[in-house]
């Protein structure tokens, strides 16, 4: 029987698990109307104002630093998680203490909490005045109504994707690997950077992908911290919600699509990185 043949008598074969057509059009159905077709809307709106307006808003200062802001904040936030949520869930993994499950547990609060009341809670701490606004003032550092407390809001939030991506990947981990490499003559240092991170490597870009793509858009919790003043910790998200409130929706829907080209070309990025360090250290 040649390849051809062979191949064709596999894709006749049918599934195991009956349902493939029904499942498959159910899920494209579903995305279309979820996602697909507010997305084309969106662009169709946008296409519909014109290239010259959609450059007028494209190099527009306001928007140019609201974009710059949010990006900016959301990337660092993210790169700021990816480290300390990787140790969090190490902690969480390989050590048994008192409090662990309440520490577990709380890792997922920002999941459960309103963002608006985490606004405000972080908010009332890291104001000027507040209990730990307070503890910098003398050093001339403010934390609340400045692009850095937009930063705080959006490690706040992002913490648990990384957290909850990172740790049931670590717990398949085998300490024999880590014993076997100590054997071998392998530092604690090498250890960490040579057999552990390259297989945590694809559930960090994940978790680091999904907390950067929660602050680009994230608005609650910013919103109430960041001071919102133009050009200094203005966020897109409230640049178009500004924009909405003057019913310039033009203007709205032409920023709303400059942020979902940037978030796009950034997660396929990612993507292409994640799926690398896959093919790259062997893993499916």
């Amino acid at each position: 029987m040649t390849l051809a043949a062979t191949s064709r008598w596999r894709w006749k074969q049918p599934s195991i698990i009956p349902g493939f057509g029904l499942t498959l059009g159910f899920s494209l159905a579903y995305l279309s109307l979820i996602i697909l077709i507010p997305l084309a809307g969106l662009v169709w709106r946008t296409a519909s104002i014109g290239w010259a307006q959609f450059f007028a808003v494209l190099t527009d200062e306001r928007t140019l630093a609201a974009l710059y802001i949010s990006f900016g904040t959301a990337l660092i936030a993210a790169l700021i998680n990816a480290v300390f949520g990787v140790l969090i869930a190490w902690i969480l993994v390989r050590y048994e203490f008192p409090g662990r499950r309440l520490i577990d547990a709380m890792v997922d609060l920002p999941f459960a909490l309103p963002t608006a009341v985490a606004g405000i809670a972080l908010a009332s701490l890291y104001a000027p005045k507040g209990w730990i606004g307070a503890i910098f003032m003398p050093f001339d550092i403010r934390i609340a109504f400045t692009p850095i407390g937009i930063i705080v809001a959006l490690i706040f939030i992002g913490l648990p994707f990384v957290v909850r991506t990172v740790q049931p990947v670590m717990e398949e981990i085998d300490r024999e690997v880590e014993e076997a490499a100590a054997t071998l003559g392998a530092s604690r240092f090498q250890t960490i950077f040579t057999v552990l991170l390259p297989g945590l490597a694809p559930a960090v870009l994940t978790g680091f992908a999904l907390a950067f793509a929660r602050g680009v858009g994230e608005y609650g919790s910013v919103v109430f911290i960041a001071g919102n003043i133009p050009y200094v910790s203005e966020i897109a998200p409230l640049l178009i919600v500004i924009r909405l409130e003057e019913f310039n929706y033009a203007g709205a829907t032409a920023v709303a699509t400059i942020m979902l080209a940037i978030s796009f070309a950034m997660l396929l990025v990612i993507n292409l990185i994640q799926a690398w360090s896959r093919k790259r250290y062997g893993y499916v």
